[in-house]
């Protein structure tokens, strides 16, 4: 005890001895590698949300369909970072005096180290708004067009909303976030953006083969594998944790309540959507569940810094029951959407941005606040939607969205990746005429023929 008090006594003789401006450069520079520290490691948790992504989709997703849903997941992040370090790190958070979109930063140019950590982080939630996309135009959308349309998501269609609602972190400011618009870590930025492009993908591509019926009623076509949909719900519930701690961008004592937070809304989703489900009376589906906990997830992401746990449970459960009714709804307008993205991401984004402004801890239900919610959902979708419509339109004119039917019957491992997942139990020859240099000229032109 005499000895632990005469080390104290000790150390703190050290620190007087120290001149007051090294002290204060010391601990500057001590808080600056630990935010460093913090937001990579975060970061990286967000990255890994990407194997979430991949296994939850490839699961909701037939067999024959795999390998095409994984190298979507896998290969989306490749592309899309490239094109949001060039250009889309600079619309979103450049300086920005117009209040529309960054004018520099473009290559991270004139960069210094936190820019590069925040470069790092943010190209992950830029990858998170593409990835949405895949899971709803499963099953019938070609490697090549997807791949395009999610570029443009990552290079310009998040970036320019990102600018509104975050930018900038350097001089001027985005025209939403200058309302005062709540979105901590991105119900609507991120998520609801990403839906919207989706929903206007799922439109321009229509949906699966014999997924409605003659009288437009809709039929059930059921995924391969729950346990890689519940093992993906697990590893994005996991994610999700650096998704929305490391939206502080530094290491500091708030990060207990924002995750405590998170887990609670997922919790709660959860509860949400399987007594939605009891109410209709409908099977306690897994992947009903999973998509639950992903809608608490979405629906706290906005107001997660700035509700008490108490409001987060009830941001939960609605989201979970707001999960069921709107998948209900997509079913009743014949959309299709192969793993319920949108109304996940688009749909409970929505709730949880609204929530972020009634729930505001000291502020309760503030009018002033949800208008400007209100204002920024609005602005999301009549940006996102439109934009990423055109788009898809463009591509399935050009380069061409939808897969032909008999590669959609077949399936689009066979078709686009001459590979199979499952090559034990799907019977199936990897293109047998293909014979030399020949047979593949002679069945890649036959292929073409068919699409055209």
């Amino acid at each position: 005890m005499l000895f632990n008090r005469s080390r104290l006594l000790f150390t703190a003789l050290l620190f007087t001895l120290l001149p007051v401006p090294t002290l204060a450069a010391d601990l500057a520079t001590l808080q600056t590698a630990t935010d460093t520290i913090w937001l990579v490691s975060a970061g990286a948790l967000v990255f890994l949300m990407q194997a979430g992504f991949a296994l939850l989709e490839s699961g909701m997703a037939r067999a024959k369909n795999t390998v095409n849903v994984l190298m979507k997941n896998y290969t989306d992040v490749c592309f899309g970072s490239i094109a949001f370090f060039v250009v889309g790190y600079g619309l979103m958070f450049g300086s920005n005096p117009s209040g529309w979109f960054g004018e520099d930063r473009f290559l991270l140019l004139g960069g210094e180290h936190l820019d590069y950590s925040l470069l790092f982080f943010q190209t992950m939630f830029a990858a998170t708004a593409a990835t949405i996309v895949s899971g709803a135009m499963a099953e019938r959308t070609r490697y090549r067009g997807y791949i395009i349309g999610s570029v443009f998501i990552m290079g310009l269609i998040y970036p320019i909303f990102g600018a509104w609602a975050w930018g900038s972190l350097y001089s001027g400011n985005g025209w939403l976030k200058g309302l005062g618009f709540i979105d901590f870590a991105g119900s609507t930025v991120v998520h609801s953006v990403g839906a919207w492009c989706a929903l206007a993908g799922v439109l321009v591509v229509g949906p699966r083969l014999g997924r409605f019926g003659p009288d437009g009623r809709p039929r059930h076509i059921p995924g391969h594998n729950l346990t890689l949909v519940a093992l993906g719900g697990f590893i994005l519930w996991f994610g999700w944790f650096g998704f929305n701690g490391g939206s502080t961008a530094k290491a500091e004592a708030g990060i207990g309540l924002i995750v405590l937070n998170t887990h609670l809304a997922a919790a709660s989703g959860v509860a949400g959507a399987a007594f939605t489900l009891l109410l209709l009376r409908r099977p306690l589906l897994a992947s009903m569940l999973v998509n639950g906990s992903l809608g608490g997830l979405v629906g706290i992401t906005a107001g997660a810094a700035s509700m008490s746990p108490m409001f987060a449970i009830v941001t939960g459960l609605l989201a979970g029951a707001v999960v069921i009714i709107s998948g209900e709804l997509l079913l009743s307008l014949r959309i299709d959407d192969v793993v319920g993205a949108i109304p996940v991401h688009g749909f409970c984004g929505v709730w949880g941005t609204l929530a972020a402004g009634m729930f505001v801890d000291g502020r309760l239900f503030d009018p002033q606040q949800m208008l400007v919610q209100v204002i920024g959902v609005a602005a999301a979708f009549l940006w996102s939607f439109p934009v990423a419509y055109l788009l898809f339109q463009a591509i399935a004119k050009l380069g061409g969205l939808r897969c032909s039917t008999r590669d959609e019957q077949q399936g689009l491992d066979y078709a686009e990746h001459y590979e199979l997942a499952y090559p034990e139990f799907q019977q199936q020859p990897l293109h047998p005429a293909i014979v030399g240099a020949a047979g593949d000229r002679a069945a890649r032109e036959e292929r073409h023929v068919e699409r055209v």
